[in-house]
């Protein structure tokens, strides 16, 4: 088993942990919720091609390697991301706010 060094704050925590003093607070209509996300999140009903220079895949590829997952997942997790919100495209804002600024 391995041995961890913990801080003080580590110690205490883990010991209430063992002792049972945490509680969960995850309700089951909040639990039946985020099983419901995460079976939608995962599910996979389309396919599509597409068309991308061979730098940016094995860029795709060599990142995909290093985060231990396959490119395809790599791939279609970016592009949820970037749908839902969660990755913006930095240029693209910086475009939009110099045309904004023009227009004052």
């Amino acid at each position: 088993m391995n041995e961890y060094k913990l801080s003080a704050e580590e110690k205490e925590i883990l010991k209430a942990f063992e002792a049972g003093e945490f509680k969960s607070v995850l309700t089951p209509e909040r639990k039946r919720y985020l099983q419901s996300v995460a079976k939608e999140t995962f599910k996979k009903d389309k396919r599509i091609n597409i068309r991308i220079s061979n730098r940016d895949l094995a860029l795709l590829q060599r990142r995909a390697l290093e985060e231990g997952i396959p490119y395809q997942t790599l791939v279609s997790s970016v592009l949820h991301k970037y749908v839902s919100g969660g990755l913006h495209d930095v240029m693209a804002n910086k475009a939009f706010q110099r045309t904004q600024k023009t227009r004052r």
